[in-house]
């Protein structure tokens, strides 16, 4: 590798931690990091320096160790060099590595753009009012606020319904025979807008010897053009607008109500004797992120922690992970728990809610169906999780996860992932947050 690609690899470092990001949830000591400080391993890059030889080291353009005679160009052993007979193995060794912290925030969006997703968080509780735009009308206000365009829109549509063409008007009142009475039946007849005064009153204006110009009306109108309104607006303009004071409105601002967007995250972990430590393992694995992702993505995240065997009771993150009994297995206890917390400190006009379960799919007999899966149905969330952690394969009795999915087929707020192995970590998170993001 050349000096050039090595200073655009150094440059590149934000681009190695984001490819490092899926290898890291999958892998990595999750431990590092903190509830706000994500610390991602990266690569350290060391980049070239020029050392020059010493003059007393020989001629020009011999290295270290070199002899007048040695072939030019092939490398001469150096002390540590050996031939593979040596203790350790090629690939033993871990490789050197630096730490590049980010926030939940940043990780949200780097866990966005690998996975292509897109989570919009909904703001819940009212915290401000505020005027937002002018874009609400009322029939008050001060007349700086009055929307003019409105008005003269107003005004113009009233103009066009109202107008008629005068000219051809007067050119009825010119047929003989005719008086006022007849030509504002006939203009009743041709729809023109016109009123019983405004023809007495051009009749009474129309010279004596220009009441008898046409023998009758169909000669008028076979000599005669009717100009039509929005021809002659277009010929001569508008030089008048009929307002009224009914046609105006006023702008005022709407109210911006600014939500927080507070979310509540409540995990539920089996902490039966059968969860031994790679399931529990695998638990922390897909969890760890999920809440990471969520801190970043709300104002306010908040955490609750259950553990359960066959009864459920409430811990501290610190616990949660490593909690295990050797109790059977009643899942619906966690559920009513939960039911409980959220009822009395979480109401879902003020909060997002996230319900996400694991553990190996093992219940009790017909807890899943009579009452994990309706409580399920009961408890009002954004969205529902349940995570099957297996590493060798679905035993004969762990259905859980199965029955969860079957009933929960057509909803959109019910997520199930498989997880047998860390490699199914990033595909089971992509399915978890990617049923709401639908």
């Amino acid at each position: 590798m050349g000096l050039k690609d090595d200073l655009e690899r150094y440059r590149d470092v934000g681009e190695e931690r984001r490819q490092d990001l899926a290898e890291f949830i999958q892998y990595g000591d999750l431990g590092q990091s903190r509830g706000d400080s994500v610390r991602i391993p990266i690569k350290i890059v060391d980049l070239p320096e020029f050392e020059y030889d010493q003059r007393d080291q020989g001629g020009v353009g011999q290295g270290e160790g070199a002899e007048p005679g040695d072939p030019v160009g092939e490398p001469q052993p150096q002390p540590g060099d050996g031939d593979g007979d040596e203790d350790g193995e090629p690939g033993e060794e871990g490789g050197e590595h630096e730490y590049y912290e980010m926030d939940p925030e940043e990780f949200a969006e780097e866990l966005d753009e690998q996975l292509g997703l897109d989570l919009e968080p909904k703001g819940k509780k009212v915290i401000e009012e505020k005027e937002g735009d002018f874009t609400d009308i009322t029939r008050t206000g001060p007349s700086s606020t009055l929307d003019f365009e409105r008005l003269f829109k107003k005004g113009l549509k009233r103009k066009l319904a109202m107008d008629f063409d005068e000219d051809y008007v007067r050119e009825a009142l010119k047929v003989d025979g005719w008086g006022p009475a007849t030509v504002y039946e006939w203009t009743r007849e041709q729809n023109m807008p016109v009123s019983k005064a405004w023809i007495d009153d051009a009749y009474e204006e129309l010279p004596a010897d220009e009441k008898a110009v046409w023998d009758s009306i169909e000669e008028m109108e076979d000599n005669v053009e009717k100009v039509e309104t929005s021809q002659r607006i277009r010929r001569e303009g508008v030089d008048q607008i009929p307002f009224r004071r009914e046609d105006e409105r006023y702008r005022y601002p709407e109210i911006v109500e600014e939500r927080e967007k507070n979310v509540v995250v409540v995990n539920i972990r089996d902490v039966s004797g059968s969860m031994r430590q790679k399931k529990r393992e695998l638990v922390e694995r897909t969890f760890t992120p999920l809440d990471w992702y969520l801190t970043g993505k709300y104002d306010n995240a908040e955490f609750v922690y259950i553990a359960h065997d066959a009864d459920a009771w409430e811990v501290e993150r610190d616990e949660f992970f490593g909690i295990r009994s050797g109790g059977g297995t009643r899942i619906s206890s966690a559920y009513e728990l939960a039911a409980e917390i959220l009822e009395e400190e979480y109401p879902w006009s003020e909060w997002n809610r996230y319900v996400f379960a694991a553990g190996d799919s093992e219940n009790s007999s017909n807890d899943t169906e009579e009452k994990v899966i309706p409580l399920m149905e009961q408890i009002p969330a954004n969205l529902h999780a349940y995570v099957e952690t297996q590493p060798s394969g679905n035993a004969i009795n762990a259905t859980h996860a199965e029955e969860v999915e079957r009933n929960f087929r057509d909803a959109d707020n019910v997520a199930v992932a498989y997880v047998s192995s860390p490699e199914d970590v990033v595909d089971a998170i992509y399915d978890i947050l990617s049923t709401e993001d639908q």
